[in-house]
């Protein structure tokens, strides 16, 4: 319960879910949020992306922001069951779980249904590390798509 203790240990939760839920059904406009700009929002552009986003964005930018996160990874699941090998296979659904684990973890500690945890928003949180091995990994499965078996007439 982030509230037992809310100058402490709880500050982080509170802060985002109050940026999340400031931000409404069309949010504040870009830059426009109070949560992040001021200093509330503790670590805004890596842990808690998704708050300063769904903030200043509301509901319908996090809305789009999944929408996204949905086509890619349907793409990379098309590609793991159009792969010719069984290790095209796992690279695909290998890079699609990667995917949906970060996704689900930084979402979730934002909305405090998950312990607070550095794990980055893929292509959204700052972080060059996080940025180059997420775009390594759909190289990688670029690669596997490319090697795929033919399709069918």
């Amino acid at each position: 319960d982030p509230y037992s203790d809310p100058q402490g240990a709880g500050w982080n939760i509170i802060q985002s879910l109050i940026a999340v839920g400031s931000g409404g059904a069309t949010g504040k406009g870009l830059t426009a949020g109070t949560q992040s700009p001021l200093g509330y929002l503790p670590i805004a552009e890596s842990d808690f992306v998704f708050s300063g986003l769904a903030e200043d964005l509301g509901f319908a930018g996090a809305v789009i922001l999944f929408a996204l996160y949905i086509v890619l990874l349907v793409a990379a699941l098309r590609v793991a069951l159009r792969a010719k090998d069984p290790f095209g296979m796992l690279i695909g659904g290998g890079v699609a779980t990667m995917l949906v684990f970060q996704i689900l973890v930084n979402v979730g500690m934002a909305i405090s249904l998950m312990p607070v945890t550095g794990i980055p928003l893929p292509f959204i949180s700052h972080g060059g590390s996080s940025l180059v091995s997420v775009c390594f990994a759909l190289g990688v499965l670029q690669s596997v798509s490319m090697r795929r078996e033919p399709e069918g007439p």
